[in-house]
């Protein structure tokens, strides 16, 4: 099998959910940029959606990143679609296939109010 390397046409930011004082003695949740990734994103199979809806998840885009990519459930991945319009994913899982030539993470796309 062939590395995915060249279908890799996208770059994403990878920002990464943790946590910051309030000021008011609590915590909240931030994100904050841990680097970029290259990245295919393609829209998923009608089975991958069936599936995904069976769990209670949205599954709207799936995401091809490198074998080494650090990515992990939960993430935002940043960037633009083809269009130059900005878009933001929301990593829902991480798999990785028997054969380490890629990762695959189903994503579900982040709106923006106003968007």
């Amino acid at each position: 099998m062939r590395a995915v390397g060249r279908q890799l046409n996208r770059v994403l930011q990878v920002w990464r959910p943790g946590t910051a004082a309030d000021g008011a003695g609590g915590q909240e949740t931030v994100l904050a940029l841990q680097g970029t990734v290259r990245a295919k994103v393609d829209e998923p199979s009608n089975a991958d959606r069936l599936l995904a809806a069976q769990s209670g998840s949205e599954h709207t885009h799936t995401v091809f990143l490198a074998p080494g990519a650090d990515v992990r459930r939960g993430d935002e991945l940043r960037g633009t679609d083809r269009l130059g319009t900005a878009q933001a994913l929301r990593v829902l899982a991480v798999v990785s296939p028997s054969t380490p030539v890629y990762r695959k993470a189903p994503c579900q796309l982040i709106q923006r109010e106003g968007a």
